[in-house]
């Protein structure tokens, strides 16, 4: 109940802020800004894999939702409006040559049923830290995926990449952090 008020809440804040936004007012866009600087910031991350580049992206996001507040047109929530821009800061990094994101496998590759990692011993700084081991096409995959929850069509869109490339590299990520946490006796 209390998750559901929290979401309320954020969804008025969001309203409010984001019509102040559109008529210019930068006390309202600070406001959306400190409302998802966080997962903004931690979404480039996960994609990155590197701090400084990830910081470069999360302000390339906001400065290009700025510029692009008139264009917003309420077709989608504008945390996912944010993140899709976010993404395609990263993924602007990639086509210049500062990020490797590129999939490195086939659509031929089996359908997995999920991503699941579970261990009692697992902290949330180690599965990070195994995260930033998969390579650039995986670990985008599994951030937008399965930590963010986009489906294969969305995550394959906003990658620019076939759905079944996109089921490839999360059936990879899940092999590849499965020997990972073997290797590091968790599993």
């Amino acid at each position: 109940m209390a998750q559901m008020t929290l979401r309320q809440d954020t969804d008025d804040i969001d309203e409010v802020a984001l019509a102040g936004a559109r008529r210019g007012d930068t006390h309202a866009f600070e406001r959306l800004y400190k409302a998802y600087v966080g997962r903004i910031y931690g979404l480039c991350l996960r994609m990155t894999g590197n701090r400084a580049l990830a910081e470069d992206c999360t302000q390339e996001a906001f400065i290009n939702a700025w510029k692009g507040l008139k264009d917003f047109q309420n077709r989608s929530a504008f945390g996912t409006w944010l993140h899709r821009i976010a993404v395609n800061a990263v993924l602007g990094r990639a086509r210049r040559g500062e990020l490797d994101l590129e999939p490195e496998l086939d659509d031929s590759m089996p359908t997995p049923a999920g991503l699941i990692v579970s261990s009692d011993e697992l902290q949330l700084e180690d599965l990070e830290t195994m995260l930033g081991r998969l390579p650039g096409g995986a670990r985008s995959v599994v951030v937008l995926y399965a930590v963010y929850g986009y489906s294969h069509e969305e995550t394959a869109q906003m990658l620019g990449i076939a759905v079944g490339t996109c089921k490839a590299q999360l059936h990879r990520a899940r092999h590849l952090l499965k020997d990972h946490m073997q290797a590091e006796g968790w599993a």
